[in-house]
């Protein structure tokens, strides 16, 4: 079992840069040390007040125990209400669980060295009932392996952090950066997503210098 949360933040105008600041300074290491790991950090290449990150749990008991460590712990308690105030809503999360090998470990640079290159990673997030988590068609769509995960099937046993109550399948995919308009053109050309018959959000993301995903 591995757990995934993709997490969305709606943010306060112009105040993107200083929460991604304040997170790969303080929220990075000090919640990998409980069980945490920060899969990748981005910012939304379409909307300047979005910050998405993955966070993965190796279990529910470890996403709780983590969880439970950090915010109550006193890294939060120090620096919670910096990173508040940058925030509208943090609410939009999605429980997930990989189908197949998960999320690659991957090296994270050190706090300050820069970011490594203009990598691209796009994640597809499909709703609706009797979804398939499909890797080949995945892979048929965008052209390279993705990662893909589904709506992990347990509770929320830590609601102080809500989570979104719905069907989903996600794709992370990662593409150089002239590569991703190539990438998104299947996608449109799907049947099922020009008739409309599925909720999809495509999600265009530049990884931040720390992201290990990118």
């Amino acid at each position: 079992m591995t757990i995934l949360e993709l997490r969305q933040y709606s943010l306060r105008p112009g105040r993107r840069d200083e929460l991604i600041e304040l997170f790969e300074r303080e929220f990075v290491e000090s919640q990998e040390e409980l069980g945490a790991r920060i899969v990748g950090t981005f910012r939304d290449l379409g909307d300047p007040d979005r910050f998405v990150w993955v966070r993965e749990f190796a279990d529910m008991a470890a996403r709780r125990a983590a969880l439970a460590g950090f915010y109550g712990g006193p890294v939060w308690r120090a620096h919670r209400a910096a990173a508040n105030a940058t925030m509208i809503d943090s609410d939009d999360v999605l429980m997930l669980e990989p189908v197949g090998p998960g999320l690659p470990d991957a090296s994270r640079a050190a706090v300050g060295s820069g970011s490594s290159g203009p990598s691209r990673v796009l994640v597809v997030v499909r709703s609706g009932e009797g979804l398939e988590p499909s890797v080949a068609e995945a892979e048929r769509l965008l052209g390279v392996r993705p990662v893909v995960a589904c709506s992990a099937p347990y509770v929320n046993d830590f609601p102080a952090l809500p989570v979104r109550d719905e069907q989903v399948v996600v794709w992370f995919a990662s593409f150089a950066d002239a590569a991703l308009q190539a990438a998104r053109e299947p996608l449109h050309a799907e049947p099922a997503w020009r008739a409309g018959t599925q909720a999809i959000q495509l999600l265009e993301l530049e990884p931040t210098p720390r992201s290990a995903l990118r």
